[in-house]
């Protein structure tokens, strides 16, 4: 059989390539999978420990099996248009343009909501002591996507709010820029402030998106809060 393979992050650039088909016995697992690829690039060897496996979009074990014409990304784990927005009640996205943090504001705020809090993630100047020139945030969007809308409708159910918004931009972000915005509306403020504190916590754990910190003397993948591997040094 054959699998299509994403690679992700630092797995794309150790491997060279963005995605390739690999073929593999009927019986394969993720294992056997991981397996083939470290044969060809042992530099993957001491980040295998690590490594997260994805099969169509969803979270895999290395115990389990694949099927012909699977989708099979590897990543490391997740560090963390315009957007038109008309009034709805819910909204999420993955971008590569800027985002308009007060239009999405503005398109869910209802006339029976008593709270609006907003979580607005800027790209700042520096990190661990360097000075950042710019970001780049590279991520897994069919995945992404799915995974946002997949905690805004958690904490739908887990607490008493009325609109969710959250979006995520990728690609190249300069210092200011908003890199993720979570908008959370209730008719009482603390429902809206503990489902909005959840999602931004949960959507760093969960959704395949890693950043890269571009300081003025190399460039960094960034781990959750975690420098993991220079790129280039200058």
């Amino acid at each position: 059989m054959k699998v299509q393979v994403l690679y992700f992050a630092y797995c794309r650039d150790l491997m060279g390539r963005e995605r390739e088909w690999l073929t593999l016995d009927d019986s394969a697992r993720v294992s056997d999978l991981l397996a083939k690829c470290l044969s060809e690039k042992p530099a993957l060897e001491p980040l295998r420990r690590n490594l997260l496996v994805a099969v169509n979009q969803e979270y895999a074990q290395s115990d389990q099996l694949l099927a012909d014409g699977d989708e099979v990304a590897l990543f490391p784990p997740v560090s963390g248009g315009a957007v038109e927005v008309e009034a709805l009640r819910d909204f999420y996205a993955v971008t590569h343009t800027p985002i308009d943090s007060a239009q999405v504001i503005q398109a869910l705020k209802r006339p029976e909501d008593g709270a609006v809090v907003v979580f607005d993630g800027i790209v700042r100047n520096n990190s661990r002591g360097k000075r950042t020139r710019y970001v780049e945030y590279h991520g897994y969007e069919p995945m992404a996507l799915k995974k946002i809308r997949e905690i805004g409708e958690r904490i739908k159910s887990m607490w008493d709010i009325d609109g969710v918004a959250i979006t995520h931009r990728l690609g190249h972000l300069d210092i200011g820029e908003s890199s993720v915005l979570i908008v959370v509306t209730s008719a009482h403020r603390k429902a809206a402030f503990d489902a909005c504190h959840y999602a931004i916590d949960l959507l760093k754990k969960t959704v395949p998106i890693w950043k890269k910190e571009c300081f003025e003397d190399g460039e960094m993948w960034i781990e959750g809060d975690v420098p993991v591997k220079a790129c280039r040094e200058h």
